[in-house]
């Protein structure tokens, strides 16, 4: 018995009790029928046992087949794993935000994953979308203000933000202090602006018989504010989006009795980088300190 045996040998295997057929494992694997039977015959002489009944028209694995199938997937699938990995880390972690990252924060937190993974770059991703482009693959890691219904995503509360109003620099409340809700809202001909899909504000933030008047709806941070500098709406965000989003236009006023936002820190049920954690980790370092 000669047990040499190679990855090729339980990939035809694999093929084999997938399909069902030479014909069809021969296809999936892309060659022909004849070198299919022999690397199964091969296989069969280098572990010593019979691994495949060809008694009936559709083959099946003998019980000493199961077993090293079974086997044999897990060392695939455990190649296929690390072949993953290897190649992640040729490519940098993205960080996927929507509005903003981490407000003042930030440039901490670029800063010091800099310094301890200088060959692992970060690359730092607006994706308009619910989940930040985690959903799509688009993105590893990501910064949320919301927290997204796909299952798939893994959140974690970070630290809470205040809230702030949106207002064209030309409004009455523009340059006061702070304001209040009600204050935001006497103006019924001013919107409020909304982006459904990831911003944090909503009609339900005000009292029933002091909720804005009529809502505008955008698709991005750059269309609200923009919109807002026009004086066509006004806006209410968390913190993080007035420290990353400076506008000519526009100015951000504490609104005093608002709830506060919660930032999440969301990642992929599994994991699109080998240094995720060594990730999640680093944010919630610099957020604690």
């Amino acid at each position: 018995m000669n047990d040499d045996v190679e990855l090729r040998h339980l990939r035809a295997l694999d093929a084999v009790a997938a399909a069902g057929t030479v014909t069809a494992a021969a296809a999936r694997l892309h060659m022909t029928q004849p070198a299919l039977s022999r690397t199964i015959a091969q296989l069969e002489a280098r572990v010593g046992v019979r691994l495949v009944d060809r008694s009936a028209r559709r083959l099946a694995l003998t019980s000493a087949g199961t077993t090293l199938l079974g086997h044999g997937r897990a060392i695939l699938a455990h190649l296929d794993s690390a072949l993953a990995d290897t190649r992640a880390v040729s490519r940098p972690l993205r960080l996927g935000y929507t509005c903003a990252v981490l407000g003042q924060q930030t440039v901490p937190l670029l800063r010091s994953w800099r310094r301890a993974h200088p060959h692992v770059p970060l690359d730092v991703v607006r994706q308009d979308n619910s989940t930040a482009g985690l959903a799509t693959g688009d993105t590893d890691v990501a910064v949320l203000r919301t927290v997204p219904a796909d299952p798939r995503i893994r959140t974690e509360p970070l630290y809470q933000e205040d809230r702030v109003a949106a207002l064209p620099d030309d409004h009455p409340l523009a340059d006061r202090e702070r304001v209040l809700l009600a204050e935001l809202t006497a103006d019924p001909d001013l919107p409020l602006a909304l982006w459904p899909d990831t911003g944090t504000a909503s009609p339900e933030l005000w009292p029933p018989e002091r909720r804005p008047a009529a809502t505008v709806e955008v698709g991005n941070v750059d269309e609200w504010l923009n919109l807002i500098a026009t004086g066509a709406a006004f806006g209410l965000g968390a913190a993080g989006t007035a420290e990353s989003h400076s506008h000519p236009g526009v100015r951000f006023v504490p609104v005093s009795d608002a709830p506060a936002a919660t930032v999440y820190l969301a990642r992929p049920a599994h994991p699109t980088h080998p240094r995720t954690e060594e990730f999640l980790a680093a944010v919630r370092d610099v957020v604690s300190a």
